[in-house]
């Protein structure tokens, strides 16, 4: 009884229903409202890993799982096994059945990673031949086919005939009658073929009235020439009709013999449906799938963010308030939970919630929480929710809950109390618990009566179920409840935190923290005179306000943590995207480099191949006859044009130390100071500097850059003589692979990061391949170069090396 009264406290009837509008047959639909819950872990563990299997399938499947076909046939079977001749429609449901039946194994079969689902279908049996006859003998509108049978056909085809010979007989009737008749038309009364005669020439026409018309102007007669014939119809009428249902019984026959195999396929059909509602529901919810734990293995209950599942239907298709979800997380070694804080501030829909997660993992449902949802299999869900007030039954509020907490103690199996011997120690839980996997949810426990009394009920309760059941969550008001997580670590605390500002709950649980009733806060906020509430603190005494005060620093103290905590969280998901970033654009030029290198290795082959044979050809020509003295120097003269054409320019190297130029910020080791640099260093490798006031003539070796590089030392050059050298001739810009960079395909920051180091690293003209595209890029590459300080100027490239779609890089 306790249990049906759970059920119907947590309003699982509706939930029920919510999951019925996800079945796809009547059967599934009925199933799901009328949901068993199970009565082992083993049973629930099936039930959990079929929805996982039809949630994983489903995913595969572009249209899902179809049951297109699949009907309620279980009365026409009950009907067929008593001998009962079925209908056309109910034959036809049959053959559909099976088909669809055959449909849901074909696709199961077809999908790997799928044991459950299809060890479920694997004894499930169609029948082809059965849904081939049905289809042979009824069309698509339930109707008896002529080729059911040859007689049905010969009797039809004598039906046809008959009717087209009583037809012609009436349409020459009606021509030859056409002022008696009140239209041309042939009609049927009673499986008779008559005509309209008008009423005042009935005479005109002999025969037989079948009918009359509402005003008596008309009567439908049946010529008495066409009356035999009408009589021969109506007896082959009733031959086919005994033929058809000759063909129907022969079918019903045919089903009855395997009416066994056919339950089981409609049970098969059913529990594939009802799992499919189950993984549609909990993927509508957003849910995921629990794991049952062993709280004697020392692990957690987990619950984050568990949503209240009614509310979440109620948010989404009644325009209700967002749901505000509730993070449980028990140590195993609780046993009893005590949840305090003002009214209105979400208590009872926490137990709810709880409860409903409870009995949803034992049905097979996901649980509508974060990953990982870790619960325990309770064997009982017991609960005293609400007012159990009753007129009829002359039953107060306590009365009531006093009632049905005796009902939920009878259902975990013990008998009395066992509170009388007045000692504290607490026993081994363990071996005290007669059913150590009951849930037990108490609303306002002990209410209803005095507070002392009432307190002292309750504290003795709550230690009782500590021991006899597996975890028990109860609200209270109760003070003096709060205090026994300190006396027994089975205890723990939680509250329902409270806005003060706003006079309003934001129905979150916080745990650890016992709450506070702020009954006096919320009078005083809602217009209570304030020498009313001063003298209620009064009465209250000091040291529960003292108290208040210190739980009131500890949730100020918590959400600060949480505000920092979230803070924190932030600053992390920003250092792991700026990674990831990082990390690709490391990936990318690195993939960039080794592919230049490969390119640049490959041209080197081909270089030192093209150049071994035009030295090949040298030789040979060197070979043919006597060589003289002048080949010998135009041998040795094609040979160094070959190595200067092949052989790489070897860069000069950089220049180690740095050389102070005017304006440059220096620093002076010896004096401890920073100057800036006025003239340039001469030959002596003196340069003037300023600090300050004070100007000074410093030695080159005695001044270091910022960074700590010391100044080369000037080396005076020898006098060399006089030699008159032409002026330099200019050196031509030649493109190569090595200063030629494509940055086709690179979005403009990356391209930035690319230009900077090669410009940098540049020490002639580069030429940047950037193509024509939107001209997006192009205008991010010359924005770049234009603020760039190395950049003397850039031009489009001659046509010949890409016009437009090339910028040419000139360095300073």
């Amino acid at each position: 009884m306790i249990q049906s009264e759970t059920l119907e406290l947590l309003e699982w009837h509706r939930l029920c229903q919510h999951l019925a509008t996800f079945a796809a047959t009547k059967l599934g639909a009925t199933a799901a409202r009328h949901l068993k819950i199970p009565d082992s872990q083993i049973q629930s563990q099936e039930l959990l890993d079929q929805t996982k299997e039809v949630y994983q399938l489903e995913t595969r499947l572009t249209t899902g799982l179809s049951f297109e076909g699949i009907q309620d046939i279980g009365d026409s079977l009950e009907r067929a096994e008593r001998s009962g001749v079925l209908a056309g429609d109910e034959l036809l449901a049959i053959a559909t059945t099976l088909a669809g039946a055959r449909n849901l194994r074909r696709v199961i079969n077809n999908q790997e990673d799928l044991p459950i689902l299809t060890d479920l279908v694997a004894d499930l049996r169609t029948y082809p031949e059965l849904e081939q006859e049905i289809h042979r003998c009824i069309d698509e509108r339930a109707q008896i086919t002529d080729r059911a049978s040859q007689k049905l056909g010969e009797i039809r085809t004598d039906l046809r005939r008959l009717r087209t010979q009583i037809t012609q007989k009436l349409q020459n009737i009606l021509q030859a009658k056409s002022g008696a008749v009140q239209e041309q038309l042939i009609t049927q009364r009673s499986d008779r073929f008559v005509i309209p005669v008008k009423a005042p020439q009935k005479d005109a026409i002999p025969g037989i009235v079948h009918d009359t018309s509402t005003s008596g102007a008309t009567l439908y007669v049946e010529p008495n020439s066409i009356v035999p014939l009408g009589n021969q119809l109506r007896q082959i009428i009733r031959r086919e009709q005994a033929e058809e249902e000759t063909i129907r019984r022969i079918l019903t026959e045919q089903v009855a013999a395997v009416k066994p195999d056919l339950e089981r396929l409609l049970a098969i059909a059913t529990t594939l449906d009802l799992a499919t509602a189950r993984s549609r529901y909990s993927y509508w919810l957003g849910a995921n799938p629990p794991r049952f734990i062993q709280r004697g293995d020392r692990e957690i209950i987990t619950l984050r963010n568990l949503r209240h599942p009614l509310l979440v239907w109620q948010q989404q298709h009644e325009q209700g308030q967002p749901v505000v979800p509730v993070d449980l997380l028990i140590s195993p070694q609780i046993r009893v939970v005590t949840i305090t804080g003002p009214n209105t501030g979400g208590k009872t829909v926490t137990l709810k919630t709880l409860g409903l997660a409870a009995l949803m993992a034992k049905v097979g449902l996901f649980v509508p929480a974060r990953e990982p949802v870790e619960i325990p299999w309770f064997d009982k869900v017991l609960a005293d929710i609400g007012d159990e007030q009753s007129l009829q039954q002359s039953l107060s509020t306590f009365s009531g809950h006093i009632r049905r907490i005796s009902r939920i103690l009878e259902a975990l199996g013990t008998g009395d109390l066992g509170l009388g011997t007045g000692e504290k120690e607490i026993p081994n839980p363990q071996s005290l618990i007669p059913n150590p996997q009951s849930l037990v949810l108490l609303d306002e426990v002990g209410a209803g009566t005095d507070p002392v009394e009432g307190s002292a009920l309750a504290i003795a309760l709550l230690q009782y179920l500590a021991n006899h059941a597996q975890l028990t969550i109860a609200t209270t008001h109760f003070g003096e409840l709060k205090a026994l997580k300190y006396e027994d670590d089975r205890f723990e605390n939680a509250s329902v935190e409270f806005d003060e500002s706003t006079l309003s709950p934001t129905y979150r649980l916080l745990w650890g923290i016992p709450g506070r009733s702020n009954a006096l806060t919320i009078a005083l906020r809602l217009g209570l005179k304030p020498e009313v509430v001063q003298e209620a603190k009064t009465q209250v005494g000091e040291a529960t306000d003292e108290v208040n005060q210190v739980i009131a620093g500890l949730e100020a103290q918590r959400r600060r943590q949480e505000t920092k905590a979230a803070e924190a969280q932030v600053l992390l998901q920003q250092a792991e995207r700026l990674y990831k970033e990082v990390s690709a654009k490391a990936a990318s030029l690195e993939e960039r480099e080794s592919s230049l290198r490969a390119s640049q290795e490959v041209a080197v082959q081909q270089a030192i191949a093209q150049a071994k044979g035009e030295i090949a050809q040298v030789i040979r020509r060197l070979q043919k006859g006597t060589p003289t003295a002048q080949e010998a120097q135009q041998a040795t003269n094609a040979l160094n044009q070959i190595g200067q054409q092949y052989q790489p320019v070897t860069p000069a190297k950089p220049k180690v130390g740095f050389m102070p130029k005017i304006g440059d910020r220096v620093r002076i080791p010896k004096l401890g100071q920073l100057a800036d640099v006025i003239t340039a260093p001469d030959e002596d490798g003196e340069l003037s500097v300023r600090f300050g006031l004070m100007k000074m003539t410093v030695k080159l070796q005695d001044v270091e850059s910022l960074d700590g590089q010391k100044a080369e030392p000037v080396v005076k050059p020898k006098p060399a003589p006089a030699v008159v050298t032409p002026p330099p001739q200019s050196v031509p810009e030649i493109r190569t692979s090595q200063n030629t960079i494509d940055l086709r395909g690179k979005r403009v920051a990356d391209a930035e990061y690319i230009l900077d180091k090669a410009i940098s690293e540049a020490t002639g003209p580069i030429w940047i391949i950037h193509g024509y595209g939107t001209g997006k890029l192009r205008q991010g590459v010359h924005a770049f170069l234009q603020h760039h300080s190395r950049v003397n100027n850039y031009e489009p490239a001659e046509q010949a090396d890409g016009g437009s779609g090339v910028t040419v890089v000139h360095i300073k």
